[in-house]
């Protein structure tokens, strides 16, 4: 035969498949889901089986560790050591269990995470609770199997004379499961499983009113009255445990936080280094030091205030950013019949309770059994006692042990096992005390048979017996519960004061886009001139605004983007200092850029809109409380054509006048009343009526006819205008013209288009720029004031091949807002 011949064709997907499908059924039955009648997981159920098969017990002394993970890894788990010494070890630690199985002497790890010593060096011994899972064991209460290599038997599963799967929960990951259920206290679960055995037919809102919801061993506060409906009604739910928290008063007028419940299987150290990062980070303002004081009377964490510090905003935020409170979701599944199964709270404690009368039938057979074999065997010593002389000549004539017990059976008509015990009766038995104690016991027995007799065939008899031993594990056991519940889940609302210390600054944008943010200290230090701010070479200052760290900037494109940059995320420079690329702050892309920046301090405020003014003359006003984002990202703040760009966007009461002027000197004055407040992603309406080629260049907000309008030409022509000459119009129209340009060969040109316009009620100071960055300061109140139809004056010469390209007026006097 060749070689080739002695294999047999198969599939890969076939072969894969059937070989994780057995895996998986190991891990699923074997490995990682409790059963639903004494929940336990296999390595537990043996780690438990063995400690009582080998006497260690609670009223013998503490055994080594190693001993124990030796005698279950060689007769019941062929696993690893370690897998077994973990399993043992979670169920000695009472931070993780409702009651501890497992009675730990030595260091069995600690609620830091801290590793348990190594098993040579520990100790332990069954807890008092754990013999009550495996009481009645070997009175034939449950199935035994045979161990891995045949050598003895196993349990398939325990008595559990409680309801171990609610009351010391499960956690667990296995091949397309996982299970989570949290533990509970043990007389609520008690008092459930006493009232569903009394009322099959009870409803699930019943049974909640034994079980309000878990009870987990490290405490805190359980939220979400729906979320544990929907965990006991379908085995699933969500709720949130936060951690027991109070504020004290200290000396000085400071505060403190002190913790003394945290949630289940939250590491502690760990969430105490989060909290002293937060500190260190400076990520919230206000935590002075963050100490562990956990000892010998309990779990204790101090968060120390500074002085005058929101306690209750940094909790708060420590609430939302530490493990101080997690969500905990309940996937409550467990083997039921071999089969993995989610379940909910009645299906649970009716499993639990079909499983108590099976063990309890099967004890009761097993203890009928005994007693009528006892009471056979007495009643026949009673019988033999009475006609004792008779029994003993029969004996005396016998030639042996044999012969006696068979003349003994043809003549008295006694069985085989009374001739047997006659035959083994000692002499001191044929006193008058003991043949009275023998009626006596026969009686005793008799009457005890017909009690097992009547719980076997009695239902009401069977649960009466079930719930007396219930009633006294929860008598002998039962402590109260430790964690709170409340119905409504709290909403975490963190103030922007706790994460930022307010404190007023100023934030500059210069001509190539680098933003910064300056203390009023760095700017006194540095002379406390607006002039002398540090920038690129060739770069100037555009914009400037004394703001406080908890206001907001928005930040409008010509595109119809805007970001929300909070003042406080704009990075920290000295006044000298040039400052960052603002494609570093926020994601303007590169074929847009900036317009407007508009700090705002509360976007609820009445009367505020925004309005937008378009390159093509469109007009738009949102109410500024449209423009509330979370999003850090860019987001659409007005539609704009494809030909067409925002040019302007200013934050205004709508009560005033809008002067639109254009590049070829037209202009259009009307009242903001004439564009209706619109949503935040329209278009906007026409302001003003534009010719081919013409674009407008510059919006202005006036109010009554106070002050003059100042236009700038490319070519740094320039004059005022009063106000007055300019009527107010219907939005829309053509406009009237705001400046005359010069033309012919021999006439000295003073531009051909508008750069820039202002409205000047008070002197403000203006820089004109140059193609090559020459800046060309301007005072309006040396400008001329001529009819709003005229030529100008020259006010900056770019000489004859210079252009204007850029105005810029930030305050000098006083430092304020964006105008």
């Amino acid at each position: 035969m060749s070689l080739s011949e002695q294999f047999l064709p198969a599939f890969l997907e076939e072969v894969v498949g059937d070989r994780f499908g057995r895996y998986s059924k190991y891990i699923i039955q074997d490995r990682a889901i409790p059963d639903v009648r004494d929940g336990l997981k296999p390595v537990q159920r043996r780690i438990l089986y063995a400690m009582y098969d080998s006497g260690n017990t609670p009223d013998k002394p503490y055994r080594k560790s190693a001993k124990t993970v030796g005698d279950v890894m060689g007769n019941y788990h062929p696993h690893g050591d370690s897998s077994i010494y973990e399993g043992m070890v979670r169920m000695a630690q009472p931070w993780k269990m409702g009651h501890v199985l497992v009675d730990g002497h030595g260091n069995w790890g600690s609620q830091d995470d801290d590793p348990a010593a190594a098993m040579r060096y520990t100790e332990a011994r069954l807890s008092p609770i754990a013999m009550e899972l495996l009481r009645d064991i070997e009175k034939r209460t449950v199935l035994f199997k045979d161990n891995f290599d045949n050598t003895a038997k196993e349990p398939v599963v325990l008595p559990s004379r409680y309801p171990n799967l609610l009351v010391n929960g499960a956690s667990g990951i296995s091949a397309g499961f996982a299970t989570e259920i949290p533990p509970h206290n043990l007389r609520e679960v008690i008092d459930a499983c006493i009232a569903v055995m009394q009322k099959p037919e009870i409803e699930l809102d019943e049974i909640m009113t034994f079980i309000k919801g878990p009870d987990f061993p490290t405490g805190g506060i359980i939220m979400g009255g729906e979320g544990i409906l929907d965990a006991y009604r379908t085995g699933k739910g969500r709720v949130y445990l936060r951690s027991k928290t109070d504020i004290e008063s200290l000396r000085g007028g400071k505060q403190q936080i002190v913790i003394t419940e945290i949630p289940y299987q939250v590491v502690k150290s760990r969430l105490v280094t989060a909290m002293e990062n937060i500190r260190l980070e400076k990520k919230v303002e206000g935590i002075a030091e963050v100490r562990d004081e956990s000892g010998r009377e309990g779990l204790r964490i101090v968060v120390e205030l500074k002085k005058d510090a929101d306690a209750n905003g940094i909790l708060a935020y420590l609430f939302k950013k530490t493990d101080l409170q997690i969500t905990y979701n309940f996937n409550m599944v467990a083997i039921v019949n071999k089969t993995p199964q989610q379940l909910g709270l009645k299906a649970m404690l009716s499993a639990y309770i079909d499983h108590q009368r099976e063990v309890v039938t099967h004890r009761t057979q097993f203890e009928l059994e005994k007693a009528e074999d006892r009471a056979h065997v007495l009643e026949g010593l009673v019988k033999a006692l009475n006609i004792l002389d008779e029994v003993i000549a029969a004996i005396k004539a016998s030639k042996n042990r044999q012969d006696a017990q068979n003349n003994l059976q043809w003549m008295f008509g006694f069985t085989e096992r009374q001739a047997d015990s006659i035959l083994t009766l000692q002499l001191y038995r044929l006193t008058n005390l003991e043949i009275h104690s023998l009626q006596k016991e026969l009686d005793e027995l008799t009457k005890k048979i017909e009690g097992l007799r009547a719980i076997l065939d009695s239902d009401k008899k069977l649960i009466g017996v079930i719930r007396k031993e219930l009633v006294e594990i929860r008598e002998k056991y039962g402590i109260d519960r430790r964690s709170v519940i409340q119905e409504e889940v709290e909403e975490i609302k963190v103030n922007l004061e706790v994460l930022v210390n307010a404190e007023d600054v100023l934030v500059t944008l210069s001509n190539e886009g680098y933003i910064k943010r300056t203390s009023m200290l760095s700017f006194t230090r540095s002379g406390g001139e607006l002039e002398s701010s540090g920038v690129k070479e060739g770069d100037y200052i555009t914009r400037l605004f004394e703001v406080n760290t908890l206001e907001n900037l928005l930040i409008f494109t010509s595109r119809g983007q805007y970001f929300l940059l909070p003042v406080h995320q704009v990075p920290e420079y000295k006044w000298k200092d040039a400052g960052t690329a603002i494609v570093n702050v926020i994601q303007v892309p590169k074929e847009d850029h900036i317009v407007s920046v508009i700090p705002v301090s509360n976007f609820d405020e009445a009367g505020k809109s925004l309005v937008f003014v378009s390159r093509k003359g469109q007009v738009k006003r949102t109410e500024l409380k449209e423009y509330v984002t979370k999003r850090s990202g860019a987001v659409a703040a007005a539609k704009v054509a494809a030909e067409d760009s925002i040019i302007q966007v200013v934050m205004s009461d709508s009560n005033k006048d809008i002067v639109l002027i254009s590049k070829e000197g037209m202009s259009i004055r009307f009242n903001e009343q004439e564009v209706n407040a619109m949503g935040r992603v329209s278009g906007g309406v026409r302001g003003i009526q534009l010719r081919d080629g013409d674009e407008v260049v510059a919006a202005l907000w006036v109010e009554n006819d106070e002050g003059e309008i100042l236009t700038i030409t490319d070519l740094g022509y320039g004059k005022r205008s009063l106000l007055l000459d300019y009527p107010a119009q219907s939005r829309g129209g053509k406009g009237i013209a705001t400046f005359e340009f010069k033309e012919g060969k021999r006439v000295k040109p003073n531009g051909s288009a508008i750069v820039g316009a202002f409205y000047c009620r008070e002197p403000l100071q203006i820089n004109a720029y140059s193609e090559d960055g020459q800046a060309f300061p301007i005072h309006t109140e040396k400008v001329p004031i001529m009819e709003r139809k005229s030529i100008g004056k020259l006010l900056a010469d770019v000489g004859k091949n210079g252009q204007i390209v850029d105005l810029v007026s930030l305050p000098h006097a006083e430092l304020g807002k964006e105008g």
